[in-house]
């Protein structure tokens, strides 16, 4: 029997949610509404056919932003670079999945089971409708929203776009049903209470902060009820006791340890976790983001992290002249626990690897969360940590102007902790906001500034990498920063250099226009140095660009960006659909 529920669930699956024009396509479901839905077993197993969680693909993220530099086909990059129209943008308006969730909607309540168990099944269904509008409201901001299943006749098929604020409230009515409804004790990385908590928080900081910061939009007197319901569902995560920063009380380690488990179960800091099961077939980590694959981290994130003793590594006079070496000394920790430091080592433990370097690169190459194995094995990724839950409660509270330093340590400060960084002291922190992060955050004002600044850093650099970085910027109404070209490592002139902070010389830059001797020069150690030609951008002969072409910052590209405000933190409808649908109207210029 149950054999042949799989195939009647997969059936159903299959033909509400594969077409993504599925509010073209009548419903195929009947057989599987007369077979299924009759069993809690028959709910769980729908449940698991639409069951989502990020997997590795969020160690490749931040792509595009001021993150990293990348030589990848990334819309946003490409938008700013072209000439972008709902003809050449055209994903996104996917709509098969939200099918496949009204469809269990409307028929999970047949089944014969207590009404507890209905609402954990129907909450987990909104947690999912909830979790896919909510991609659809950042990527389009105005969308219809459906809550039921549509027939070729049902003239909801040609209805216009709802607004931003009927959405986002729908949005919100179906995540706090789920996180009242689901069950707190569920399967290991199945949805579960604290779960959508954690989703709740997020969806609500994101509209708060997105309608604080676009006047566009007119909804700026809303937006603090979106920050006290990020409050108010962090808190309830705190208070409950379930969930801690995981510390072991090794600082050198810990951070990194959270991306190299190949198990949570029992980690105190993942709340929902993408589980690594070799026997499926299912990896989660990234065997992708170290070295010279598309994306590389930018000067700009790694100047972001602090000094060892809590200052600012931006002012320091030399901070934008330091060398590799140089600049990795007496820094927050988390910053060699993210990316290759001099000195690291991969797989032997015993070498230490010296940094490739390749034109249209920055040099810097990322660590957290790649595992250095040389099989195909993984290990479970946490889709959701507590430390997000801090990050969101402190930056909700400077928000709403209620931060006090008691907020502070119990959030910002236990991150802190982990890495034996110096305690965030608000009223300094405001006393003395930070001038790189005034000019990039030139909207942001108030007696929370200073603080407000911290606390996006402390949340660039504990989320360095996890896919959050396009979403922050825009929610912030910052995406200027990305009109800025990423660069790399500096480098002050031609000659040698030590890269793994043995004081030994491992390459040696040369003019695009020299030869490499031969022999090659060596070392103290009588290894030969690596060599690169340097040059300015584009320069044929070289494999290494300088800003200064003998000197400067390795440079990535050199097409001039365009941000166009505010137009960019939207896309289009696809045109394909408005002719479908004439009245889906484009909005912000489009």
């Amino acid at each position: 029997m149950k054999n042949i529920y799989i195939l009647l669930v997969t059936a159903c699956i299959l033909a509400v949610g594969c077409n993504d024009d599925y509010l073209d396509t009548a419903p195929q479901d009947q057989l599987a509404k007369e077979n299924f839905f009759n069993s809690e077993s028959d709910l769980q197993l729908y449940i698991n056919g639409i069951h989502y969680v990020p997997s590795d693909g969020i160690y490749d993220g931040d792509q595009g932003t001021d993150n990293t530099a990348t030589t990848g086909a990334v819309e946003i990059k490409n938008m700013m670079l072209g000439d972008p129209s709902a003809e050449n943008i055209s994903s996104g308006w996917s709509w098969g999945y939200l099918r496949s969730i009204n469809f269990f909607l409307e028929n999970y309540s047949k089944a014969d089971i207590d009404e507890t168990s209905k609402k954990h099944f129907e909450g987990v269904a909104k947690y999912y409708r909830a979790e896919d509008y909510f991609s659809k409201v950042r990527r389009f901001s105005d969308v219809p929203w459906y809550s039921k299943t549509l027939s070729v006749e049902d003239e909801d098929l040609y209805k216009p776009r709802d607004s931003r604020a009927v959405v986002v409230d729908s949005i919100i009515k179906d995540i706090q049903f789920a996180s009242n409804n689901i069950r707190e004790d569920v399967a290991f990385g199945n949805i579960h209470k604290w779960a959508a908590l954690m989703l709740e928080a997020r969806i609500a900081l994101y509209e708060g902060t997105f309608r604080k910061y676009h006047p566009e939009l007119r909804l700026e007197n809303t937006a603090d009820r979106f920050f006290q319901i990020a409050e108010d569902a962090t808190l309830e995560l705190m208070n409950s006791g379930k969930f801690d920063i995981f510390n072991t009380g090794d600082a050198t380690t810990d951070y990194f340890s959270m991306f190299q488990s190949e198990s949570l179960a029992g980690n105190s800091e993942a709340i929902l976790v993408n589980v690594y099961d070799a026997e499926k077939d299912k990896n989660s980590g990234s065997g992708s983001v170290f070295g010279d694959n598309e994306k590389s981290p930018s000067k700009a994130l790694i100047d972001s992290y602090l000094m060892a003793d809590g200052s600012r590594y931006t002012d320091k006079a030399s901070y934008g002249t330091e060398t590799f070496v140089q600049e990795f000394e007496s820094r927050d920790p988390r910053l060699y626990q993210t990316f290759a430091y001099p000195g690291f080592t991969t797989y032997n433990g015993v070498t230490p690897y010296i940094q490739l370097l390749n034109k249209n690169f920055t040099g810097y190459h990322q660590i957290k969360g790649y595992y250095f194995s040389n099989d195909d094995e993984g290990f479970d990724m946490p889709a959701f940590r507590y430390a997000e839950t801090l990050l969101i409660y402190a930056e909700a509270k400077a928000e709403l102007g209620t931060l006090t330093q008691a907020d502070v340590d119990i959030s910002i400060n236990k991150l802190r902790a982990r890495v034996d960084l110096p305690d965030l002291n608000l009223s300094a922190a405001n006393l003395n906001a930070d001038p790189v992060m005034e000019t990039r955050f030139p909207n942001v004002s108030g007696t929370n500034k200073g603080v407000i600044f911290e606390i996006r850093r402390e949340r660039r650099v504990e989320l360095a990498m996890e896919s959050m970085r396009l979403d922050d910027i825009n929610r912030w109404s910052a995406g200027k920063v990305l009109e800025i070209i990423p660069v790399g490592m500096y480098f002050p002139g031609l000659g040698n250099y030590d890269m793994t902070g043995d004081g030994v010389e491992d390459i040696s830059i040369i003019a695009s226009g020299s030869s490499i001797p031969s022999p090659k020069e060596t070392n103290s150690l009588g290894v030969e140095l690596i060599y690169y030609k340097a040059g300015l951008f584009g320069d044929s002969s070289a494999n290494l660009y300088l800003s200064n072409g003998t000197s400067g910052n390795m440079v990535t590209d050199d097409e001039v960006r365009n941000f166009i405000e505010p137009k960019y933190y939207y896309r289009p409808v696809p045109a394909h659909q408005v002719a479908l649908n004439p009245a889906l109207t484009q909005i912000m210029g489009w």
